[in-house]
């Protein structure tokens, strides 16, 4: 099967603890927070923990994969995220497949997530919230993001819906680039070349490489 290069999270990754103890004020699921504060608490708690430990600060990326997997995962919907991201070729799965892409699509997720922190572990740059712009009872709103380091300003957005158990992540916006539009059309393309079980078999290939490169 042909291979696809997937894009890589590293600009989600610049950002930096700006106050530690408000970000682990808010939990996931607390139906409280706005979505912004979440959106905070979620980067700002993995960063504040990679900072701290001497193992995560070495550049460890299971240990890195692992706060990743603890601290920002709870915040997300990735679940959502693989169902928009797979498009059509979802309702057509098995319930099987679903699960398999479900977890292999997380898997991929967090550890590109974990390897662009390992990247920044120890740099202090700002990060800008700005309150989100909307009717009053939305349900999807989008939390955008400045990123400053050496004069430099980055955008990254993050897209979140509301549900039962409070606001959650399920796409970010990169250089202009939402997540699961970038995917959706990478995995459309695996689809209709070799079906849902090749792309199942092309995440879990992949995931496996990165795993033994580590």
């Amino acid at each position: 099967m042909k291979t696809h290069g997937l894009i890589s999270l590293a600009p989600l990754a610049a950002v930096v603890m700006i106050s530690t103890a408000q970000a682990q004020s808010v939990q996931p699921g607390d139906l409280r927070a706005s979505p912004e504060r979440l959106v905070q608490a979620a980067v700002e708690g993995v960063i504040g923990t990679i900072q701290s430990s001497p193992d995560t600060r070495s550049g460890d990326i299971n240990r890195i994969t692992a706060v990743v997997q603890k601290q920002f995962l709870p915040y997300t919907d990735f679940s959502r995220t693989t169902r928009l991201a797979v498009g059509s070729a979802w309702r057509s799965a098995t319930p099987e497949q679903q699960k398999q892409l479900n977890e292999q699509f997380t898997m991929l997720l967090v550890r590109s997530y974990a390897v662009s922190l390992s990247q920044l572990r120890e740099q202090n740059v700002k990060f800008r919230y700005k309150p989100v712009q909307g009717a009053s009872g939305a349900t999807d709103v989008v939390v955008e993001t400045r990123v400053i380091n050496n004069g430099d300003e980055m955008q990254i957005d993050y897209r979140l819906q509301r549900t039962p158990g409070g606001w959650k992540i399920y796409d970010i916006n990169m250089m202009g680039a939402w997540l699961i539009e970038v995917y959706r059309k990478q995995f459309a393309d695996i689809v209709a070349r070799s079906g849902v079980d090749g792309l199942v078999k092309y995440l879990t290939t992949h995931n496996a490489r990165q795993a033994s490169d580590a």
